[in-house]
């Protein structure tokens, strides 16, 4: 059987043989070819059942090639007998097939009568579960090709039906067919087998089809069969093994291309998959549509990004409804956790917590919410960055350095900046995003994604100072450790007390040191006694900890740098298990899908078995401002000089451009046309989002908020659509994006809510984020093509991939190219890890 590759039934005939590339001898192709010629033909033949075809087939003969009516009549009891069809069988079906049976005997001799083939499909047919795997709107088409004793020549019919007709139990599932070939012959001839399986695979050719289909002639189908013949190409004998089934190939050329001129110099035809290099490669800049186009107008690109999005708005919920939405926003929920908390430390670090953890979770929650609910690409996840970061640091010193409230000179920098952000959305300043190039937009996302590796290893490796390895440690000198509590100073009040016999009410525990003395030679075991105290009963008495095993903290960086990197293994191999051979395509796209997930619970239950103490997820408890002396209003006036208002422009005018670069190039990469976005994008109304939100977030004392692209390119990630069928061997399609609001607002929603689920939140171990964000920096960075360019310096040249621009551009050119890019690349890292990584976006 055929749909794209040929499949076969094994030796012993109980299963079908992995899907494989045909390989046919020449010979049969010419062989078919003089069997359209002289056979049989009939075109668009109005028929609606095998029987009435069958007999327009046997009378349609000509004249010098006619049958006798006896051999007619048995040709046509042949030709209906019900075929033999092998079906697929799942795995507890041949489980129960194992198992002894007492009609089984009888089962196979009744199995051995063939019967009349039937006009309505069997039960059999109508639950094949191979029926999934083919594609909507699929034709049938039928071979049979055979030996029969009784005919002296070959008879060959060819067969196209005016409309597709159901034709009972003939097809191994039930279809219209609309093409049959028939080929029967005298034993002596032997090439019957091949010459059928010449004429199944030229009409799974998708050009042939079209000649099939259209043909008005026997000579259309001979120019078709022509035209295959042009394109083949031969195996010389002896430098293969026929007997060798190749593999499918993972991509595949597309009709259109294989029409050119050239073929051969074509770029292979990707299946949509966004990283693959014929995609990365594509001709032209993916963002030349309309979106970007200037209309002359004041907020005349704002007004087209509206009236583009706003027929969506319905479908941006409706299309959400899908269980892969709710492993994204599960996934994202925690990325975005595990970023806010990251990102409000550092900022209570940098501004003496006048934004902190707290601070970063409403701001989070608050403009993440309104974005993905009015922008033009909710997709799109907001976050702090570094040079925000940076710039609130810079900032915060500046205030204190000249007696200045930092907090309402921050405000009347938001409010210039959302200004300058409506001046800029009025004038189609997204214009500007035109000449953003490749080159630009890969070292933007590699510098992000190395900065989420580096940050999440950095973190890892921290934990050696909260939690020490006892480097010390011998396994020879264990006697000589020890750790016991000091509770010398705690008899000073009692000898006091016995020797002037004034004594105050002592506590319990003072009553119990009292009779210590009595009682430790009779009980060792007393509760009062201080080599029974825990380390913490030890130190709310008072006491202190005395000897060389006190600072030892068991196994608690060596469990956290494996759950980090189990973390990653983990989520890295199950994302790949949609590729996997091992059970159905169900199960491996539902594991794919919820492969993070399943990474953090499994790495959260492996956790809690072992008890230890790992740093765990802390989220704030109250609604209260991290710093008490400020509130949640921030007023613009009265703490400062009003010359502040005024001053406040000119950094506002670096901070545009921050924003402006930062916002933008992430949306440029989003929006890529390998992502096959249907709802189009909305670079000016996404800017006009952000500025509006910088009021708000200064009025409040709120982190500022602009794209994250790592963030943003995992949520697109976890939202990718593949075709549901595929033919044995095909890889599923690349359709898209599950382009929707729903997850977006679903991730904010928890994100404000997490307040309140601090109790399970705090379960989760701080290692295991940690390699979520390794997981989501390694999966941006081997997105982009330069990932491709830098292996290629590593690999010799006959090692090296067919890559599409390797057949364009000289591999010298490329290296030249690559390390360009690579030292701009350490110039950006540099500029990054100084103070004046706040211009670092206008560097990109």
């Amino acid at each position: 059987r055929w749909i794209k590759f040929e499949e076969k039934v094994e030796d012993g005939g109980e299963r079908w043989s992995a899907p494989h590339v045909p390989a046919l001898p020449l010979h049969s192709l010419f062989q078919l070819r003089t069997c359209l010629q002289k056979g049989t033909m009939l075109l668009d033949l109005d028929a609606t059942s095998f029987k009435e075809i069958i007999d327009n087939a046997l009378s349609g003969q000509p004249e010098a090639a006619e049958l006798q009516p006896a051999l007619r009549e048995r040709l046509a009891a042949l030709l209906l007998l019900q075929p033999q069809h092998q079906p697929t069988k799942s795995l507890l079906q041949l489980l129960a097939e194992l198992g002894p049976s007492p009609c089984q005997g009888k089962a196979k001799g009744r199995s051995e009568s063939r019967t009349q083939l039937s006009k309505t499909p069997l039960k059999e047919q109508l639950r094949n579960r191979f029926k999934k795997k083919v594609p909507l709107g699929a034709e049938a088409a039928h071979v049979a090709v055979g030996e029969v004793e009784f005919l002296e020549k070959p008879f060959a019919v060819f067969i196209r039906l005016r409309h597709g007709v159901s034709l009972g139990s003939l097809a191994e599932v039930s279809l219209p067919s609309r093409f049959l070939f028939i080929l029967l012959g005298p034993p002596k001839v032997k090439a019957y087998h091949e010459v059928g399986r010449a004429m199944a695979i030229l009409l799974t050719d998708e050009l042939f089809q079209r000649v099939a289909r259209q043909a008005e002639h026997r000579e259309d189908l001979i120019t078709g069969i022509e035209a295959f013949l042009d394109e083949l190409i031969v195996l010389p004998p002896g430098k293969w093994d026929p007997s060798v089934r190749i593999p499918p190939p993972s991509h595949l050329p597309s009709p259109r291309r294989r029409t050119a001129l050239d073929p051969l110099d074509q770029q292979p035809h990707g299946n949509g998959d966004m990283t693959t290099a014929g995609d990365r490669a594509s001709p032209g800049h993916p963002h030349s549509g309309e979106e970007l186009e200037r209309t002359g107008r004041l907020f005349g690109g704002l007004l087209r990004d509206i009236r583009r999005k706003a027929p969506w708005y319905g479908s941006d919920f409706s299309d959400a409804l899908h269980p892969q939405c709710l492993s994204a926003v599960l996934y994202i929920y925690l990325a975005t956790v595990t970023n806010a908390i990251t990102f409000g430390g550092m900022l209570g670090d940098a501004t003496a917590n006048m934004q902190g953890v707290l601070e970063s979770f409403l701001g989070t929650a608050f403009a993440g919410f309104i974005f993905c609910l009015f922008s033009g690409q909710p997709l799109t996840i907001l976050s702090s960055t570094g040079p925000v970061l940076v710039f609130e640091r810079l900032l915060f010193s500046f205030s204190q350095d000249h007696s200045l409230d930092y907090l309402e000179f921050r405000l009347w920098i938001g409010l210039w900046v959302a200004f300058f952000g409506v001046v800029l959305v009025a004038t189609e300043a997204s214009h500007l995003v035109r000449h953003f190039t490749r080159f630009t937009e890969e070292g933007f996302c590699a510098l992000i994604s190395l900065i989420f590796i580096y940050d999440s290893l950095k973190k890892m490796l921290s934990l050696a100072d909260a939690f020490p390895i006892n480097w010390q440690y011998r396994l020879d000198n264990v006697t000589s450790y020890s750790c016991t509590c000091n509770l010398r100073r705690l008899f000073n009040p009692i000898l006091t007390c016995l020797t002037t016999l004034q004594c105050p009410p002592l506590p319990p525990y003072y009553s119990c040191l009292l009779e210590l003395p009595r009682k430790q030679a009779g009980n060792l075991t007393n509760p009062c006694h201080f080599a029974g105290l825990s380390r913490t009963q030890c130190l709310d008495r008072g006491g202190s900890l005395l000897g060389t095993s006190c600072q030892y903290v068991p196994d608690v960086t060596l469990i956290s740098f494996l759950l980090f990197g189990g973390t990653f293994l983990f989520c890295t191999a199950l994302k790949h298990f949609r590729s996997s051979r091992y059970f159905p395509v169900g199960v491996r796209k539902l594991v794919s899908d919820f492969a993070v997930i399943l990474a953090i619970l499994t790495s959260c239950a492996v956790d809690a078995v072992l008890g230890l103490e790992t740093p765990k997820l802390l989220v704030p408890s109250e609604l209260k401002p991290t710093n008490p002396a400020r509130g949640w209003i921030v007023f613009p006036l009265g703490a400062n000089p009003w010359w502040v208002c005024l001053v406040s422009a000119v950094p506002a005018v670096l901070v545009t451009i921050l924003i402006f670069m930062d916002q933008q190039i992430t949306a440029v990469i989003l929006n890529r046309r390998e992502y096959k976005l249907q709802k189009g994008a909305g670079f000016h109304l996404d800017l006009l989002c952000v500025s509006l939100l910088m009021v708000v977030t200064s009025v409040t004392g709120l982190p500022w908020y602009v794209s994250a692209t790592v963030i943003s390119l995992a949520h697109m990630d976890s939202l990718r659509k593949e075709s549901a069928t595929s033919a044995p061997g095909e890889h599923p399609q690349f359709l898209g994006i599950r382009e929707q609001r729903l997850t977006g607002l679903a991730v904010f929603i928890l994100m404000g809510v997490s307040v309140f689920m601090a109790p399970v939140l705090k379960h989760i171990p701080m290692p295991v984020l940690y390699g979520v964000f390794l997981h989501m920096g390694v999966t941006a960075l081997n997105s982009i093509q330069l990932m491709d360019r830098v292996r290629l310096l590593l690999m010799p040249a006959k090692h090296q991939p067919d890559l599409a621009f390797l057949r364009h551009v000289p591999l010298r050119r490329v290296h030249i190219f690559t390390i360009i890019q690579l030292l701009c690349l350490a110039l950006l890292w540099v500029l990054k890890s100084t103070v004046a990584a706040i211009i670092f976006p206008v560097m990109v």
